[in-house]
């Protein structure tokens, strides 16, 4: 039903419009309204989204981040379901219809050791994402891998599991007995494993033999939990290279204070991105 609110004129309005890395590829039916262009409206945030990026528990649940681009980019109805190549590409776009292109970040000279403020054009940084191939096979052997994005539901479900990894290895920090230490360590090494092992799972669509064509995440998760380390170390790798293709780069800096030119990495966390 339309607003009959006289001041609805005056509310936000789209800022820029965004051309998404995966060009609508990877959403599930109704996760998305893309235009014929091809090209979503990103809007400003509002008080609430603010306040939203702020609250701890909606960030580290993912939430604050699903609500963030429900609000600023409509056109996405189901956020949880984002593929990687575009999340970081939206939290940029947003930022930029709401503060403005430039970002002021803290950088240090690895040469002359002196602080410095750069001012970022994240219009650069965003015309630098790719989306990275996903759509060539990995042939080893008999078999072939067919790899996609993880979904911003996954990351959120990935970055919870590295977390508890984390916890473990501050309780193993904090036991002093040998012996339960050993333990502990034994109990890391194996949670360790089945995080990394989770993570490209998640990454392989299908695995393709002369017989069939499998898509089962638990058979797909058991093949890599039994096959050969040479095997699962290329299917790792090749997963690996993918997704870095997809990543922000590194920025360009020059030292203004030595001239100096370096690289300074740049990563999107969304509680000091909206700062």
């Amino acid at each position: 039903m339309e607003s009959s609110n006289p001041l609805q004129q005056y509310f936000r309005r789209p800022a820029i419009y965004l051309k998404l890395p995966s060009q609508g590829q990877g959403y599930p039916e109704g996760a998305i309204d893309l235009p014929e262009n091809m090209e979503i409206p990103i809007y400003p945030m509002t008080a609430i989204d603010e306040i939203t990026t702020r609250t701890p528990d909606s960030l580290f649940n993912g939430t604050a981040v699903a609500e963030l681009i429900k609000s600023c980019a409509p056109n996405i109805k189901d956020p949880w379901s984002i593929p990687l190549t575009d999340l970081d590409p939206l939290l940029v776009a947003i930022r930029i219809a709401t503060n403005g292109t430039f970002m002021e970040i803290d950088t240090i000279c690895p040469s002359c050791s002196e602080d410095s403020k750069f001012d970022l054009n994240l219009t650069a940084v965003l015309n630098g994402f790719s989306a990275g191939d996903y759509s060539t096979l990995l042939t080893i052997g008999q078999l072939k891998f067919k790899f996609r994005p993880l979904q911003y539901r996954e990351v959120n479900e990935t970055n919870m599991l590295q977390f508890d990894v984390q916890k473990m290895i501050s309780a193993m920090n904090m036991t002093e007995d040998a012996e339960q230490k050993n333990i502990k360590t034994q109990e890391l090494l194996i949670k360790i494993n089945e995080v990394a092992t989770d993570i490209i799972a998640k990454t392989i669509e299908f695995i393709q033999t002369p017989e069939s064509i499998v898509f089962e995440r638990d058979f797909i998760k058991e093949f890599l939990n039994n096959c050969d380390k040479n095997t699962f170390e290329q299917i790792k790798d090749y997963s690996v290279k993918i997704r870095e293709l997809s990543e922000n780069k590194p920025l360009d800096i020059t030292c203004s204070h030595c001239s100096n030119q370096y690289q300074q990495a740049f990563a999107i966390n969304p509680s000091t991105f909206f700062g």
